[in-house]
């Protein structure tokens, strides 16, 4: 499955719950990934909303899936690391 650049209802509403799960997780990792970089460069003063855009980008985008995937009362089931 592709993901856009730009996540948005519409796209969204085409994903079946499985496709949906999918999209979710890997937006989720891609997010921790970027996260995690954030928080090393800025250790405490770290914020979501102020780092730089590749940060705020994943963020939204995993955040729209996210909250479709709890609309739609679907359980998300994240391996421990």
């Amino acid at each position: 499955m592709t993901i856009p650049e730009r996540v948005n209802a519409s796209w969204i509403a085409t994903l079946g719950d499985q496709q949906l799960l999918r999209a979710e997780a890997t937006l989720h990792a891609e997010f921790q990934q970027n996260e995690s970089v954030e928080k090393q460069r800025r250790g405490a003063r770290y914020a979501v909303l102020e780092g730089p855009e590749v940060l705020v980008n994943s963020w939204l985008r995993w955040l729209l899936v996210n909250n479709e995937t709890k609309a739609r009362g679907l359980q998300i089931r994240r391996r421990s690391r």
